[in-house]
C-alpha cells in the first residue's frame, strides 16, 4: 500500500471514528445521566418504575422509565448499538493502518522490545481478543458473586496490562493499545452481554410472559463498567499527541494515573447525577494528575554557561540533518521502508532557521520523552540527545 494511499485511510478512517465515538459516547453518557435521574412518580401508574422532567428547546419533556410488561409493548423501540460497533470497528481499522501497515515504524521499539512485525501484530490481537476473554470470564463468575471482588480483580488486570504493554511496544502503541483493549470490553459487552438479555426480556414480554429482571440487573453491571471506561478511553484516543506522557520511562504509572484520573471524574459525575456528590473521589484524581504532571513536567539543567562549554549549532544540525531531517523533510527519505509522504504533522527541519524555531518541539520529542525518532530508526544515542538537550536549555538560559 503506497504512502498517499495509507495517509488518506488515516484522514478518513480517523474521522469516521471521532464522529462514531462522539455518537456513542454522547448517546453513553445521556442514558446514564438519565437513569440516575428517575424518580418515583407523585401519582403511580402502572408499569411506570420511574420519571423525570427534561428542558429543551424550549419545551420541556417528560420521561417515563417503564418496565416490560407482558403483552404491553410498544409497535417500535429504537435500540442504541449500532453507535459502539461503528466506533470499534473504525478503530480496528485505524489501528490496523497507523500500526500494522507502516512496518512497525509506530508499533515496535527495539529499545523495548526488539520484536519482528509478525510478533507484533500477532500479540496486538491476541491481547485484545485476550483480555475480553479473561475479563468476561471473571465477571461471568467470580464477579456475579462478589462484585467487590470482581472490580479488584479487574483492576489488578488493568496494572498488569499497563506493564506489560509498555514493555512489549513502543510508548505510542502501549497507549493506544491500552485504550484499544478497553474499547473491545465495552463493545463486546454491548453485544455479548448487554443486548442478548435485553432481547430475552422483549421477546418474553411480547410472548405473553413475565420478563426475567435479573437479566437486566446483570446488564447494567456490565453498563456501569463501560461508563467508567469512556474518560481514559477518550485520552488513549489522543494520546499520540502527547509524547511526554508515553515517552516518560514510567509511561506504565502514568498509564494508570491517568485511569484513576478519568475514572475518578466519572464517578463523581455519576455520584452527583444520583443526588449523593462523592467529593472525595476528587481528592485521589486531583493526586493522579499533579504526580503526573510531575513526572511528566521538563527538567531544565544547564551546568555551564561559560563560553567554551557552550554546544555549537553546527554540532546540533548535524544530529538533527543525521538523525531527524530524513523524517522531516519537505520530501521525506526515512530508513527502514517507513511510508512517509509528507514530513509528521508538517514539522520540516532542513534549515538552520527551521531548526531553530522547533528547539523546544525538539527537546519534548527526542530528549525529554524520547518518543521521536520513531522506534528509533535513525539510531540516535543517548550522548546526542543529551547535546540536543543542553543546546536547547541553553537558548533558554540566554547563553
Amino acid at each position: 500500500m503506497s504512502g498517499a494511499t495509507l495517509d488518506w485511510a488515516n484522514v478518513l478512517i480517523r474521522w469516521f471514528h471521532m464522529i462514531a465515538g462522539i455518537w456513542w459516547i454522547g448517546s453513553s453518557l445521556y442514558f446514564v445521566t438519565l437513569d440516575n435521574s428517575f424518580k418515583p412518580p407523585k401519582e403511580p401508574r402502572d408499569g411506570v418504575d420511574g420519571e423525570t422532567f427534561m428542558v429543551h428547546g424550549g419545551f420541556y419533556y417528560l420521561v417515563e422509565k417503564r418496565f416490560m410488561q407482558p403483552g404491553k409493548m410498544p409497535d417500535r423501540l429504537l435500540w442504541f448499538k449500532w453507535e459502539a460497533t461503528f466506533t470499534w470497528i473504525s478503530g480496528m481499522m485505524l489501528l490496523a493502518v497507523v500500526y500494522y501497515f507502516t512496518g512497525g515504524s509506530y508499533l515496535i521499539d527495539s529499545k523495548v522490545a526488539d520484536i519482528s512485525l509478525q510478533t507484533a501484530v500477532l500479540a496486538s490481537l491476541g491481547l485484545v481478543v485476550g483480555c475480553w476473554l479473561l475479563y468476561d470470564l471473571v465477571w461471568q463468575t467470580i464477579g456475579k458473586k462478589s462484585e467487590r471482588l470482581g472490580t479488584a480483580l479487574s483492576l489488578c488486570g488493568l496494572v498488569g496490562l499497563a506493564y506489560g504493554l509498555t514493555h512489549l511496544f513502543s510508548g505510542r502503541a502501549a497507549f493506544i493499545h491500552f485504550g484499544a483493549v478497553l474499547g473491545t470490553l465495552m463493545v463486546a459487552n454491548v453485544w455479548i452481554r448487554i443486548l442478548p438479555g435485553q432481547r430475552r426480556m422483549l421477546a418474553d414480554a411480547l410472548n405473553g410472559k413475565t420478563p426475567d429482571y435479573s437479566q437486566g440487573k446483570f446488564a447494567k453491571v456490565r453498563s456501569v463498567h463501560n461508563s467508567y471506561m469512556t474518560f481514559p478511553v477518550i485520552f488513549m484516543m489522543i494520546s499520540n499527541h502527547f509524547p511526554n506522557t508515553f515517552g516518560n520511562p514510567y509511561n506504565w504509572v502514568i498509564l494508570l494515573l491517568l485511569f484513576v484520573v478519568g475514572g475518578g471524574v466519572r464517578h463523581f459525575q455519576i455520584s452527583e447525577e444520583r443526588g449523593n456528590p462523592a467529593y472525595w473521589v476528587l481528592i485521589p484524581a486531583a493526586l493522579a494528575l499533579v504526580a503526573t504532571i510531575a513526572m511528566t513536567y521538563p527538567k531544565t539543567v544547564v551546568k555551564n554557561t561559560d563560553e567554551q562549554d557552550l554546544i555549537p549549532f553546527t554540532k546540533v544540525q548535524a544530529i538533527v540533518y543525521q538523525r531527524c531531517t530524513p523524517c522531516h523533510a519537505s520530501k521525506p527519505y526515512p530508513p527502514k521502508g517507513a511510508k512517509y509522504t509528507e514530513p509528521p504533522n508538517g514539522v520540516i527541519l532542513e534549515t538552520p532557521e527551521q531548526i531553530k524555531g522547533m528547539a523546544n518541539k525538539i527537546k519534548l520529542q527526542a530528549v525529554d520523552s524520547g518518543a521521536m525518532p520513531l522506534g528509533n530508526m535513525t539510531r540516535i544515542t543517548k550522548e546526542e540527545r543529551q547535546t540536543l538537550g543542553q543546546w536547547v536549555d541553553q537558548q533558554g538560559s540566554g547563553s
